[in-house]
């Protein structure tokens, strides 16, 4: 099991690989982003370490030109920092876990067998359907070329739909995942919102993206 880890700490990194090397795996080193991301692209690994802070680029940059050039070979970040926007800007950008420094080695030899056991299904950074893109990392939203602006709630409920293209969602599955936990308001708030995602996304283009299932939800067309 090849794993690439990028890590400018030397101590840390030299630790790292110590123990990972002896736990079976087969490990290449970088010290900043530039080498990792020219490692990543140009050899195969089952799964890539990541720390975020690093020289020439960050590892938030690394890994969003690493699914821009279509590489989906798992990734696992490491950051000193804390925060749950850290982790969204993670996910969003396509990593697939999260380690806050200091860590138990355990834990991450665990993470990393279970992200190569998962295997690298592909997870495009932007989401599309037809000719409709979102960019979670970017917060942006397109019809072929016009940009289209939504509130932070309308693209929340757009992002959701798009996660599921294809699939039938009820509008409590939207709810529950687009608004807070302490909405106790009326249901329909998500008719309303898909009302408003038509009058944008859908009707000034002549499309029909969002369709309604009675008694069911809703589906977006792939």
């Amino acid at each position: 099991m090849r794993v690439l880890l990028v890590e400018d700490e030397e101590r840390l990194a030299s630790t790292l690989a110590m123990g990972l090397r002896a736990e079976g795996f087969v490990v290449s080193a970088a010290t900043n982003g530039v080498d990792g991301l020219h490692e990543a692209l140009h050899s195969h690994y089952d799964v890539i370490v990541l720390d975020i802070m690093l020289p020439g680029l960050s590892g938030y940059e690394v890994l969003r030109r690493l699914r821009g050039a279509k590489v989906w070979a798992p990734v696992i970040m490491l950051t000193a920092k804390d925060g749950e926007y850290d982790q969204t800007d993670a996910f969003d950008l396509g990593a697939d876990d999260y380690l806050t420094k200091p860590f138990t080695f355990s834990i991450l030899v665990a993470r990393l067998r279970a992200l190569i056991r998962r295997g690298a299904p592909e997870r495009p950074v932007v989401l599309r359907a037809g000719t409709l893109a979102l960019d979670p990392a970017q917060r942006t939203v397109a019809r072929g070329e016009a940009a289209i602006a939504l509130t932070a709630r309308e693209f929340g409920v757009l992002e959701y739909l798009m996660r599921n293209k294809g699939a039938a969602v009820a509008k409590l599955d939207i709810l529950t995942n687009v608004w807070d936990d302490h909405y106790d308001g009326p249901l329909n708030i998500v008719e309303v919102y898909i009302g408003y995602l038509r009058r944008k996304i859908d009707i000034p283009f002549g499309t029909n993206t969002i369709e309604t299932l009675r008694g069911v939800g809703y589906r977006l067309v792939p």
